[in-house]
């Protein structure tokens, strides 16, 4: 009798590490296509005869739909299933990926960035949720999310040398034909491995609080795409941001009165939550604006080919999984707040070392150091932050806080791109320095500098307020 259960029990944790792969390999998949566009737009361009304003919106559409359809998608997971919303975004995003890799007109690859940004904001709160509930215990789950958190760091940064090989060696189409297999294989496996999943009392989604909350963050995301195209003064920038602070508002009255709110407000009132999600926030926007000036400033300033800056990211992402290694220990060790406070300030001291990168450095002397150190950082902060953030989810809302900390992510990372790629385009053009190089760097230094300040801003928060909340019973010490 002991030896059948205990093979059970080892089936059952069988199961759980294969669906934790099969769930790290999509996100991986999806975070491969926040940038891998980067490197192969000029391609995109001389094929599809794109202008301007259309290499932006192959970016920028995956963006709007990701980042503003977080929040109605995360709650119907919830509502009608995570396994089901999960595959069901992963399927719609590897046929809109096959949209891409065969489109013949600019109109069908921005649509078909549009459609994958839209599933993958279904399947990657789905993906989270589903990690929270396989591995309910502090300590496991703090691993799991380190390893899920490492999977899509690595996506991030190895997005920049796929495309750069995949544009270089056989036609940018295939950055996103190589979806394909993962999304088939996900959809196929996943069933057999993960039970469904819901809310455990019957309820309605609230139409009127996802009309006004999905409105007010398409709108806000889109306002600061299109601030950091033109300017914070310009009406396509500015008049979406207000309409964002209308819908906002009106979303929150409306909340306020529903029966059965599409987030509920003591959700976000919950102060621990409330205090990672801010810490996230500045931590996003201070990183995803590093990746992008980091890649601009290493070709046009230091002259590296786009193969061979993207390379240059590889030791960032080993830096980041070695962080990711060590972060959980540092969690049990010092505790959640003094390790998050010991990991921003470490990322915060690898942004400074980066902004003094000179035209004339070389990549061991200039670049290497900073990236090393920030990555170390980042690495540390992320599965600490993951598990501050969905800290006291349960069976009714797991869905919920995923995609409020995805949509944090994705706003943080918009607001960064936009305000410090705006802040060093300024500081650059307002120089008298002769030299376009020393000019560049001179706005580059500037906005990691900012970028810093902000890491060390969340730091300030995490150490002033995290530890006055009170975390539920079961998680790590602040």
């Amino acid at each position: 009798m002991t030896s059948v259960a205990t093979t059970a029990g080892a089936d059952a944790v069988g199961r759980r590490g294969a669906a934790l792969v099969v769930l790290c390999f999509v996100q991986f998949m999806l975070v491969l296509d926040d940038n891998v566009v980067s490197v192969a737009l000029p391609s995109m361009r001389d094929d599809l005869g794109l202008g301007a304003a259309g290499l932006a919106w192959v970016v920028n559409a995956y963006f709007l739909a990701f980042g503003g359809l977080l929040l109605l998608f995360g709650r119907m997971a919830d509502l009608l299933g995570r396994r089901r919303v999960f595959l069901t975004g992963v399927a719609l995003f590897g046929a809109a990926s096959l949209v891409c890799g065969l489109a013949q007109e600019p109109w069908q690859l921005v649509a078909g960035r549009f459609v994958q940004g839209a599933g993958s904001a279904m399947a990657s709160p789905a993906a989270l949720a589903l990690i929270a509930l396989l591995f309910p215990g502090s300590a496991e789950r703090a691993r799991a999310f380190g390893i899920w958190g490492g999977i899509a760091a690595l996506g991030g940064t190895t997005g920049l040398v796929i495309s750069g090989a995949l544009t270089g060696l056989a036609s940018w189409r295939w950055i996103f034909l190589i979806n394909l297999p993962v999304a088939l294989a996900a959809v196929l496996l996943l069933p057999r491995l993960v039970p469904e999943s819901r809310a455990g009392r019957a309820a309605r989604l609230d139409v009127p609080g996802a009309v006004l909350g999905t409105g007010a963050l398409v709108a806000l995301v889109y306002g600061l795409l299109r601030a950091g195209e033109s300017s914070w003064g310009d009406a396509t920038a500015a008049g979406p941001l207000v309409l964002a602070v209308v819908l906002a508002v009106a979303f929150v009255a409306v909340e306020a009165r529903a029966a059965e709110p599409l987030v509920p407000l003591s959700f976000l009132s919950f102060r621990f939550r409330a205090v990672a999600n801010g810490a996230t926030l500045l931590f996003s926007a201070a990183m995803y604006a590093m990746a992008f000036l980091l890649m601009v400033h290493l070709q046009t300033v230091l002259g590296y080919r786009p193969l061979a800056a993207g390379l240059a990211y590889l030791p960032y992402g080993a830096g980041i999984l070695a962080g990711m290694w060590l972060s959980s220990r540092a969690v049990a060790r010092l505790g959640m707040r003094p390790a998050l406070v010991m990991s921003f300030l470490i990322t915060a001291a690898g942004l400074l070392l980066l902004s003094g990168v000179a035209p004339d450095d070389g990549y061991a002397s200039g670049v290497l150091p900073g990236m090393l150190v920030t990555s170390i950082g980042c690495g540390l902060s992320l599965p600490a932050l993951t598990v501050a953030a969905l800290t006291g989810t349960t069976e009714e809302n797991a869905g919920l806080g995923s995609a409020v900390l995805s949509s944090v992510q994705q706003i943080g990372g918009a607001v960064g791109v936009a305000v410090l790629v705006a802040l060093a385009t300024r500081r650059r053009d307002g120089l008298t320095v002769e030299g376009s190089q020393y000019a560049a760097t001179e706005g580059f230094s500037f906005a990691l500098v900012v970028a810093a300040v902000l890491v060390a801003l969340g730091a300030a928060v995490i150490a002033a307020l995290l530890g006055r909340a009170r975390p539920p019973e079961g998680t790590p010490d602040v």
